[in-house]
C-alpha cells in the first residue's frame, strides 16, 4: 500500500502533536514539581490523593483547636496561679492578725487589704481570653461570678448558696475538646467547682444558681465566702469567737487551707489535660508527617526523572522538526 503525501503530513503533524504535547507536561512537572496535575494524568491515584487530602484537612483542624485550648489551659494555669498567691497572702494577714498583738486599727488595714485581694480574685474568676470567660462553663459571653447585693452577715449561711456574697452565673457543663476521633477531654474548668466547691454533676442535677440553693461539697468551701468573712473578723476583732462576726479569724485559717488545696487539685487536673493535649497534638504532628509522605508519593516528580525525560522529549522533538524539514522538501519533479 502507498502512502500518500497527504497522509505522510496528517502523520508527521500527528507526532509532532504528541512529541510536543508530551514535552509541555514534563515541563509543567519540572516547574511546579507536581506529577499529577490533571486527573488523566494517574486515574488510579485519584481516590488516594482525595482521600489523603482529606485526612491533612481533619488533622490541621485538629492542631488549630488544640493550639487554641492549649494556650487558654496556659492562661488559666496563670489564673490559678494568682489565685494561690491570693490565698497565700490572706493566710499570712490572718496568722499575723493571730499572733500578734495588734490594734484595731492595724486590723482594719489588713481588712483593706483582704477586701482588695478580694477584688482580685473575681478579676481572676471573671478572667477571659478572646472576649470569652474562661471560667463560665458553656456560656462563654456570660460572667461567671455576680455579686450578690442582697448578701448580709447576720443571713449568711454556709448551706445555702443564696446568701453567699458571689453567685455563679455560668454554665456547669464544661467544654469538651475533641482531640482524636471519638476522643473528648475536658479543655477548662467551671467556676462553681473551682470558686465555690460544688461539683458539675451536683449543680447540673439541681439547676441555676441562684435560685437553686447549695452547699459546697464535703471538703471543699466556697473562696468568695472565706475571703468575705476574714474580712468581716478582722473589721471586728473577731480572734476566735465562731459564733462572732465572720466566725472568728481561727476557723478561717483552716478554711483557707482547704481553699488552698481545692484550687492546687484543680490547678493540677488542668496540668494533666493540658499534658494530654501537648501529647495529642505531637501525634497529629507525626500524623501529618506521614499524611504528606503518602501524598507526596502519589503526587511529587522525581526532580531527576524528570529532567532526563525532558532532555530524552526534547532530542526527539528535534529529530521529528528535522525528518519533517526533509520530507517537506520532497517535490514530485524529483521523479522526473
Amino acid at each position: 500500500m502507498k502512502a500518500t503525501e497527504g497522509t505522510t503530513y496528517r502523520m508527521l503533524q500527528t507526532n509532532l502533536g504528541r512529541i510536543t504535547t508530551r514535552l509541555e507536561e514534563l515541563r509543567t512537572q519540572g516547574a511546579t514539581g507536581i506529577k499529577l496535575n490533571n486527573p488523566s494524568d494517574d486515574p488510579s491515584a485519584i481516590r488516594p490523593v482525595l482521600t489523603t487530602r482529606t485526612q491533612l484537612m481533619h488533622t490541621d483542624r485538629y492542631l488549630e483547636t488544640m493550639g487554641v485550648t492549649s494556650d487558654k489551659m496556659e492562661t488559666t494555669d496563670g489564673h490559678l496561679n494568682h489565685v494561690e498567691n491570693i490565698l497565700q497572702r490572706v493566710k499570712e494577714i490572718t496568722i499575723n492578725s493571730i499572733n500578734s498583738a495588734m490594734s484595731q486599727a492595724d486590723l482594719n488595714t489588713f481588712a483593706d487589704e483582704v477586701a482588695n485581694m478580694k477584688a482580685e480574685l473575681l478579676d481572676a474568676a471573671n478572667a477571659q481570653v478572646d472576649g470569652k470567660y474562661i471560667f463560665s462553663g458553656y456560656s462563654e459571653t456570660t460572667p461567671p461570678f455576680i455579686e450578690n447585693t442582697a448578701y448580709t452577715a447576720a443571713a449568711y449561711n454556709p448551706l445555702d448558696s443564696t446568701t453567699w456574697p458571689y453567685y455563679y452565673a455560668g454554665d456547669p457543663n464544661p467544654t469538651e475538646l475533641e482531640i482524636t476521633p471519638g476522643e473528648y477531654l475536658e479543655a477548662n474548668l467551671t467556676g462553681n467547682d473551682l470558686f465555690m466547691g460544688i461539683s458539675n454533676s451536683v449543680m447540673q442535677a439541681g439547676g441555676p444558681s441562684p435560685p437553686a440553693i447549695y452547699a459546697s461539697d464535703p471538703g471543699r468551701v466556697d473562696i468568695f465566702s472565706i475571703l468575705t468573712r476574714t474580712e468581716e473578723a478582722l473589721l471586728a476583732g473577731n480572734i476566735d469567737d465562731p459564733l462572732g462576726a465572720g466566725g472568728g479569724l481561727q476557723a478561717k485559717l483552716d478554711e483557707l487551707d482547704i481553699a488552698a488545696d481545692q484550687n492546687r487539685r484543680l490547678r493540677s487536673q488542668l496540668g494533666n489535660r493540658a499534658s494530654r493535649v501537648d501529647s495529642a497534638m505531637m501525634h497529629q504532628e507525626e500524623v501529618k508527617i506521614d499524611l504528606q509522605q503518602i501524598l507526596s508519593r502519589y503526587e511529587d516528580a522525581d526532580a531527576i526523572k524528570t529532567f532526563n525525560d525532558i532532555i530524552q522529549q526534547e532530542t526527539a522533538f528535534q529529530a521529528a522538526l528535522s525528518i519533517t524539514a526533509k520530507v517537506s522538501d520532497i517535490s514530485i519533479l524529483d521523479y522526473f
